[in-house]
């Protein structure tokens, strides 16, 4: 399994935004994917700004291909979502998860 990791800062409003657009946009265009595990949106205040990052699970490398394309450290940022940010990362992370637990 793969974790793919992004961030970004945005204001308190933007990162409300933001928030709202993760849960009703793109984890249900990410739940079409094959391969697509689960979603996740972390958020930290960050002096006056709100730091964020996403953490998404995908099967394999090829899984997140078929969402990211051929240059995997490449981020995947739509225009309406980039309107909620500040700064985001151009580039992402992937790490091999080895072990992976549930309660």
């Amino acid at each position: 399994m793969i974790l793919r990791i992004w961030s970004a800062r945005a204001t308190e409003a933007g990162a409300g935004d933001y928030h709202r657009y993760f849960e009703t946009t793109l984890l249900p265009e990410l739940r079409k994917l094959p391969g697509f595990r689960s979603g996740h949106l972390l958020a930290r205040q960050d002096g006056d700004v709100v730091a964020l990052t996403t953490h998404t699970f995908w099967d394999s490398e090829d899984a997140v291909r078929v969402f990211a394309g051929d240059d995997l450290t490449k981020a995947v940022v739509e225009p309406e979502a980039r309107a909620f940010l500040l700064h985001m990362d151009t580039e992402v992370t992937h790490w091999n998860v080895l072990t992976e637990t549930r309660a």
